[in-house]
């Protein structure tokens, strides 16, 4: 792969994949290194992009992989460390009101509970703007699956920001 295309992919897809690996991992650090290593990968076997069809999700799918890979790996050691890395990411921009502030707290806190299978389902979904079939191809789930995750996440989403969005109801 000559270097301008790996340029333009990082370039293209970067702004999409790193929301994605961040609200998987929780961890700015971590997300840059999958992120790294998707493209390293790409670079050392271009192979792996022949036949692609599309590529937003392959990259997803490749990203998710070694997210989940890293997860994995460092389980065992999460597991004597459960007491770090406890502070939530910013996914998403500071607003300029200090209720919308709070409100995208809550909803990035309430993201972090959710299982990392629901969130990249609600990630994909929502952030993504894939459909279930691509979801289940990134995730290497079925479509019915993909579709289960992501209405279970939601009832969680729904149940947790249940309070929030009464109190919004109450004092627009």
């Amino acid at each position: 792969m000559h270097p301008d295309e790996l340029e333009h992919l990082c370039r293209r897809h970067t702004p999409a994949l790193f929301p994605f690996v961040l609200n998987l991992l929780r961890n700015e650090a971590d997300a840059e290194d999958v992120l790294q290593e998707v493209f390293v990968t790409l670079a050392r076997d271009p192979a792996r992009l022949e036949g692609v069809r599309s590529m937003r999700p392959f990259l997803f799918r490749l990203t998710h992989n070694l997210a989940v890979d890293l997860i994995r790996s460092r389980e065992s050691r999460s597991r004597a460390h459960s007491a770090a890395g406890l502070e939530v990411p910013r996914l998403f921009l500071p607003a300029p009101v200090a209720d919308a502030e709070m409100d995208a707290r809550e909803l990035e806190a309430a993201l972090g509970e959710l299982p990392v299978e629901q969130r990249a389902v609600v990630h994909l979904k929502l952030w993504g703007d894939l459909t279930f079939e691509a979801i289940a191809e990134v995730l290497q789930v079925s479509p019915n699956t993909a579709a289960s995750r992501y209405r279970y996440a939601l009832g969680k989403l729904r149940d947790r920001l249940r309070p929030l969005y009464d109190e919004i109801r109450q004092n627009p």
